[in-house]
């Protein structure tokens, strides 16, 4: 605050960062009035695929990108939109960020804790019984959750076929072949 900063640090470099990322940006003045605009991204875009474009509303604080309003803080398409009209960008920075809130959040005093020893810990007065369905799997392989119906019954055979010869009475470490 002596240095005459409004705004936390954070604040202020995502800010240079969003003016430094605005002046690649075409503003288009869609009301005056209404504060709204379209920003056009220009740079930092692939070859063969068109610029994104952004609806600012400054009266209502909101950005397409969803940035501004979840942050509380101008993202780099209302910076340009602010500077294509000259205002100051400041002024749609939410309070929250000020030093002067911050530092009154950290004004209160905080209660010492004493000493973990001397905590008092009330008895469980019930029993925890741990829920079976939330346990993890066996080992092994996964057991099968399909339902099953006629199609899925095999027509009966004459047991196990040779993995050799496909003939059946004999398996593939006695096999002739």
């Amino acid at each position: 605050m002596e240095a005459g900063h409004v705004f936390v640090e954070h604040v202020r470099d995502a800010i240079v960062a969003n003016c430094r990322m605005a002046r690649s940006m075409d503003v288009e003045v869609y009301s005056r009035c209404n504060e709204t605009f379209r920003v056009t991204e220009t740079i930092g875009r692939r070859p063969g695929i068109p610029p994104r474009s952004y609806g600012v509303d400054l009266r209502n604080r909101r950005c397409d990108c969803r940035r501004f309003q979840t942050l509380h803080y101008p993202c780099a398409h209302v910076v340009a939109a602010c500077a294509k009209v000259s205002l100051n960008v400041d002024q749609f920075i939410d309070e929250v960020y000020t030093l002067e809130r911050t530092l009154r959040v950290w004004e209160n005093e905080f209660p010492v804790l004493p000493d973990l020893s001397t905590w008092e810990i009330p008895q469980t007065t019930f029993e925890l019984i741990p829920d079976k369905g939330l346990r993890r799997n066996p080992r092994g392989r996964p057991q099968s959750s399909r339902i099953r119906n006629e199609m899925d019954i095999r027509e009966k055979s004459d047991g196990k076929l040779c993995g050799v010869c496909r003939l059946a009475g004999h398996n593939r470490s006695n096999c002739s072949l």
